[in-house]
């Protein structure tokens, strides 16, 4: 229960006596790296001073307790007495996402023993000023276990001092190291009042230099505490001195003057001894800075933000933290096949996925079964390590790049022999199939809240268990499906109508039109009854609601490889927003055989009756492929909503246990953890807070990176291009249209969508196809001609431009487009008008599709 204890008495593993700064440190003078001397008065301090007393009042105004005065002046002593920087050190700061940078105080140039203990006791204080209450309360962090410890080290009088990135925080490359630096103290460069000089320092040694401009110079000042001066102030006072040192010289002094001059020469100050610095920091302190840093990042074993300060030659660390908000590292150029899986991958992670989506639906749904598909025709590595963790929570999509294996060689011949085996069009009467749906009915109809805790514990495997049949139906049916496209696809091309495969498509019936035509019905039925006015829903649209999500109620809204988003179960009120769309009017469905006239017109196929029912009994059989596709993947996502509520049940009873604050922090541990509570009812001490420290420690780290993306999107969909135009895609389809630009960027938009807008959206999945009945248009900053969203719009007949990458940064609120799904291209109203009408003869350009 030491008050005050030497820096190199902490390391690492001692944040809860030295908080985050001390521990550090601590653990930097323990290995050599070049600290500044001092010692910690540790949390203990903290605790005797405000024990019994509102923390927020005694820090800063009671008198110090005899022990603590003399541990602190004892130890101040020691170190020699001298001016010194005091710094606060909390036990929730310069943490992996908690920086708490500027939240705290730090003190310089602290002179004399009754200036030090007021410093203390002021940044004891700071621990509960409005800013860094606040900013605890975002991050979820409870007050009552926030402690303070206070770090008091030699003052360095620096002539150059700054930060230094250990990493580029705007690339997150990992490779290239940032300085910043300015004259004086390091607090111009970390307060952000001068534009300093900017380093960057690559792996190989190469420095790339941008000057600042010196706007303001901190430096000690006479007595204790520091002073500001202006950067024509400063240089004014060093020409002073200068001069002041010249006179003074005598006439045996030419060495000295030479020594001067050389030092001036290469940035130091002129006048001798501490001052500010005049040029450019030399490469060879650059070097040596970047030496130190990455030896620093090495050693915590992740990237550092460093303050650093130079005087008399020397360099010395100030502080260390891990660097928080980094974007993970740049993944480079992209092959071909990796930036197929990528443009899917990102339509289907809109959001974050939590430890218990790594645990369990991520390898087990549907990004699982692709990797099963592919496993078996031969292709290994498909999906594997797609998603790259940080502190235990997942940071960057990195597309994967998959691997023929031996088996490979056979995929044609195993291809061709389930294709012949097995017809999409009658995968519903495999007996698989039908034991599938029972066993759904059955775990459904369970009653999880009777569940003993042991036997809770076993739905989430029962219900992943259970997408293996669908797995092995793909397997199967997939084929046939790819065999009739391709089969389609050349015999389209052979007939010199390629551009109408993807019309011909349309036509069949699948369980993602029946969930749209069932919400029509369901709209009709609130249109007629008056369910959307004020007040409780009527009975007969209460019981159509009831019945429709009974249906179709396991449908996600966000992601189907993730659990943790709601199902439309889950968050009915996004079924209700469709129904306000679909309730303002009446849809116009393009004609599901549009296309197949047409081709049956051909000369080759219009004199032979026989070719005109081959052809026709290939679009058939092409057709059942995609609702094959589709529909598997309807049934296949039904144990989802299952292994949803038993995952928030166990939270449930762990909130009710005290251990979590609410069912849905379950989300934040793994499946293995949670199997390992043998009854939540005996969960206590030391097993209940490690549950505790490991999903606020989640949590701090998933807040951290809320604001970035998994990959940047100019990877996947590299900037094109565009011309005249705001925006290129992918086309899918649909010829043009034009209409206001509406930003909906998650289903709780939904209700914004007026008939006539372009939807223009992040990403889409089958839930979000709906809103295509009224939209003029879709422009998606995700996915690619295949897509569930380019499916559906070619059926509604509305242009599709898809993976724009941008669209939802570049398109305005409101703004007047034209979108023309055959070229992908997204235009201003008036270029697109134009432009539609040089190209593309009898195309509309009013609100609505050609």
């Amino acid at each position: 229960m030491k008050l005050v204890a030497p820096l190199n008495a902490f390391g690492r593993a001692d944040l809860a006596i030295a908080g985050g700064k001390g521990a550090n440190l601590g653990e930097l003078v323990r290995n050599a790296f070049p600290v500044p001397d001092g010692f910690v008065v540790t949390t203990h301090a903290y605790e005797l001073v405000t024990r019994g007393g509102d923390p927020r009042v005694s820090s800063e105004q009671v008198e110090l307790p005899e022990d603590v005065r003399q541990a602190i002046t004892g130890a101040y002593a020691r170190l020699g007495g001298g001016p010194v920087a005091v710094r606060s050190s909390a036990t929730a700061e310069d943490l992996p996402g908690a920086a708490f940078a500027g939240q705290q105080d730090t003190y310089l140039n602290v002179v004399g023993e009754q200036a030090l203990l007021d410093a203390v006791r002021r940044c004891w204080g700071s621990l509960w000023t409005e800013r860094a209450v606040a900013y605890r309360a975002r991050l979820g962090i409870d007050d009552a276990g926030v402690r303070i410890a206070v770090v008091v080290q030699s003052m360095v009088e620096a002539e150059v001092a700054g930060v230094m990135f250990t990493a580029d925080p705007v690339t997150g490359d990992r490779a290239q190291l940032v300085i910043d630096a300015s004259s004086g103290l390091g607090e111009a460069v970390v307060s952000g009042l001068v534009t300093p000089d900017h380093y960057v320092l690559d792996a190989r040694g190469r420095i790339d230099f941008t000057p600042g401009r010196r706007e303001v110079v901190i430096r000690s000042a006479a007595g204790g505490g520091v002073i500001r001066e202006s950067g024509d102030q400063a240089r004014a006072r060093r020409q002073t001195d200068s001069e002041a040192g010249k006179r003074q010289a005598d006439s045996g002094a030419a060495k000295r003057q030479a020594d001067s001059e050389a030092g001036e020469s290469a940035g130091r100050p002129a006048g001798g001894g501490a001052g500010e610095w005049a040029g450019r920091l030399p490469d060879a302190v650059v070097a040596e800075l970047g030496r130190l840093g990455r030896g620093v990042a090495a050693h915590f074993g992740r990237p550092q933000d460093i303050e650093w300060a130079y005087a008399g030659g020397r360099l010395h660390l100030l502080q260390a933290r891990p660097m928080t908000a980094l974007p993970p590292p740049p993944v480079g150029r992209l092959n071909p096949v990796q930036r197929r899986l990528a443009t899917v991958l990102l339509e289907y992670l809109p959001v974050r996925p939590y430890p218990i989506d790594m645990s369990t639906w991520v390898p087990y749904g549907p990004a699982g079964l692709m990797r099963n598909v592919l496993g078996s025709f031969g292709v290994r590595r498909a999906f594997d390590g797609f998603l790259q963790e940080e502190d235990e929570v997942v940071h960057r999509l990195l597309p994967p790049a998959p691997k023929p294996a031996p088996k490979v060689l056979a995929a044609p011949f195993l291809v061709l022999a389930k294709a012949m085996r097995y017809d999409p069009a009658r995968w519903t009467q495999d007996r698989r199939f039908h034991d599938y749906l029972a066993a759904i009915e059955a775990l459904r109809a369970r009653d999880l809240r009777a569940m003993p805790w042991a036997e809770l514990l076993r739905v989430p495997r029962q219900a992943l268990a259970l997408v293996s049949p669908v797995a092995d139906l793909r397997v199967d049916y997939l084929p046939g499906t790819g065999l009739a496209l391709l089969r389609l696809l050349v015999a389209v091309r052979l007939l010199g109508r390629r551009e109408l495969f993807a019309d011909l498509l349309h036509g069949a019936r699948t369980r993602t039109t029946d969930t749209n035509r069932a919400l029509e019905r369901l709209a009709e039925v609130a249109r007629r009854t008056g369910a959307l006015e004020p007040g409780p829903p009527p009975a007969e649209f209460a019981d159509a609601l009831a019945a429709f999500l009974d249906e179709y109620g396991h449908r996600e809204t966000a992601s189907p490889i993730l659990v943790t988003p709601p199902t439309w179960a889950d968050a009915p009120e996004v079924v209700l927003d469709l129904v306000k769309v679909l309730a303002a009017g009446s849809p116009a469905r393009k004609e599901p055989d549009g296309a197949l006239e047409p081709l049956l017109a051909h000369p080759l196929l219009r004199r032979s009756k026989r070719r005109r029912a081959l052809i026709t009994r290939w679009v058939e059989a092409a057709r059942a492929g995609v609702a094959f596709r589709e529909d598997s993947h309807f049934y296949f996502t039904m144990p989802q909503p299952v292994l949803r509520r038993s995952l928030l049940e166990l939270g449930r009873r762990l909130r009710d246990a005290g251990v979590l604050a609410a069912p849905e922090d379950v989300f934040h541990l793994r499946m293995a953890e949670l199997e390992e509570i043998e009854d939540v009812a005996t969960l206590r001490g030391a097993d209940a807070e490690r549950l505790r420290e490991t999903v606020g420690r989640r949590a701090l780290k998933r807040e951290e990176l809320s604001g970035m993306r998994l990959i940047d999107p100019a990877a996947v969909f590299p900037p094109a291009d565009t011309g005249d135009a705001l925006l290129t895609g992918a086309p899918a389809g649909g010829g043009t249209a034009t209409g206001p630009v509406k930003v909906i960027v998650k289903p709780a938009d939904f209700g914004r969508l007026a008939a006539g807008d372009v939807l223009v959206c992040p990403y889409t999945n089958p839930s979000w196809t709906p809103l295509f009945q009224h939209a003029a248009a879709v422009v998606v900053d995700t996915g690619g001609a295949a897509s569930h969203a380019a499916i559906v719009a070619r059926e509604y007949g509305i242009p599709a431009v898809m993976g724009t990458g941008t669209g939802t940064s570049v398109l305005a609120e409101g703004q007047l487009v034209t979108v023309n799904g055959d070229t992908g291209t997204v235009r201003d109203a008036a270029t697109g008008a134009a432009t539609s009408a040089a190209t593309s003869s009898g195309s509309g350009t009013g609100a609505g599709a050609s």
